[in-house]
């Protein structure tokens, strides 16, 4: 199919590129920028006037739910979520029901997709079989299944014996090692930040120390085993400051940064929301500060959704009970927009971290707007705002701190391989 989007404000972090014009789409990719290719005739064209266009989003931590758990979310309902928000690819953690620990699992989950044909997904295979932390899974005949890295997830890893050997193993062929620092045994099932609120509210607590003794010990195994490590969801301000200082070491980490840690902090679970019991616990208002500086800085690389799709009845039980997660594909643009706004951050840094720095993590060709490059794209208008509610989220998920907030930037279109897979 060939779209003419004309008029739009083109905006591409890799290329430094902001700036009005027109995008030509021919054949799944972009045809040309701020001209006409000759003999092109577009079936549809665009009008972008007043809105901006950027790449496609690429999130790092998006549960689908399928295999096994389809009673909180489905494919069908997740994929139309993420092009709704703009969302063109997106990296599932492996947590499923079976975990995805075997290569029938991810070439499943692959085939699903691609039918689908709406958004890319890039499985995250299992680093040990069954999330149990004791038996490596086989991540070369995964990564040829379809994996991009290997993750524990949430799932406690204990073992720091067999933590090293998965990473021996993946430096071997050069896969990368993806990890959510939190030491379980000072976790102990806490589920809220050590700090006045969990107090006030009799809450279990889960301190700093659990994520920066996790940090220290992943640091220095990652050191000794020569892999590049992804840190899954930093949430406090030591944390911060433990990654900064393995950056300015040489050492091959990046990190990224759930976009609700960005905007909220303990206080938000005042009177028990448990839309915001989430893992990491939201933590004080200084630590949401440093989140903030670190992404400034380039400490941590990219926003992530943390998209977690959680059946109704799992969050109308006790805080402590609830079910942990929120719901976000939807959100991840309009809270990016919404912070970068907040703190007068230029708006071509801030899509940075929501594409082209996620895609280079993944290590995809995605994230940017090049000549000839897959034309997966975002078009949305910063100045609509929307309200964030049941009956406005596609996500089988209505779970979000953010319900009954309004928003801006409303997407008006997605595309995906030239394909309008998205339309307001």
């Amino acid at each position: 199919m060939k779209i003419h989007i004309k008029n739009g404000r083109l905006v591409d972090p890799k290329n430094g590129v902001d700036t009005i014009g027109d995008l030509c789409i021919a054949a799944g990719k972009i045809a040309s920028i701020n001209s006409i290719p000759a003999g092109f005739q577009a079936c549809r064209v665009i009008d972008a006037t007043g809105l901006i266009v950027c790449p496609g989003l690429v999130d790092l931590s998006a549960r689908l739910r399928e295999p096994g758990l389809e009673y909180k979310a489905t494919l069908e309902s997740e994929l139309e979520a993420a092009a709704a928000g703009g969302v063109t690819s997106l990296a599932c953690p492996p947590d499923t029901d079976p975990p995805l620990d075997e290569p029938g699992l991810v070439e499943m989950l692959k085939h699903r997709t691609k039918n689908l044909d709406q958004v890319h997904v890039y499985p995250v295979g299992a680093l040990t079989q069954k999330l149990k932390g004791e038996l490596l899974t086989e991540m070369a005949e995964l990564r040829d299944a379809g994996c991009v890295a290997f993750s524990h997830a949430d799932a406690p890893l204990v073992n720091l014996r067999v933590l090293m050997q998965a990473m021996q193993y993946a430096s071997t062929f050069g896969f990368s090692v993806w990890l959510r620092p939190q030491e379980a045994s000072l976790a102990n099932n806490g589920v809220a930040h050590d700090g006045e609120i969990a107090t006030r509210l009799g809450l279990p607590p889960i301190p700093v120390c659990a994520e920066t003794i996790a940090l220290s010990n992943i640091i220095y195994l990652a050191r000794e085993a020569a892999v590049k490590v992804h840190l899954c969801r930093i949430s406090s301000a030591e944390g911060v400051s433990l990654v900064r200082a393995a950056k300015q070491q040489g050492l091959p980490v990046t990190c990224d940064v759930s976009i609700n840690h960005v905007h909220l902090s303990e206080m938000d679970i005042d009177f028990f929301n448990t839309n915001c019991h989430l893992v990491p616990p939201l933590r004080s208002l200084h630590d949401r500060d440093a989140l903030s500086r670190g992404l400034i800085d380039g400490t941590i690389d990219a926003i992530c959704s943390d998209h977690a799709p959680v059946d109704e009845d799992a969050k109308l039980l006790p805080f402590g009970q609830a079910e942990v997660g929120a719901m976000g594909l939807e959100l991840l643009l309009s809270l990016t927009f919404k912070w970068a706004a907040s703190m007068n951050i230029p708006l071509i840094e801030a899509l940075n971290t929501v594409t082209l720095a996620p895609a280079r993590i993944l290590g995809i060709d995605a994230g940017h707007l090049t000549l000839d490059a897959p034309a997966d794209i975002c078009i949305f208008d910063p100045e609509e705002y929307w309200h964030v509610s049941a009956a406005t989220i596609k996500s089988q998920g209505k779970n979000t701190p953010f319900l009954g907030r309004e928003l801006p930037g409303r997407v008006k279109f997605t595309l995906t391989d030239g394909n309008i897979v998205y339309e307001s």
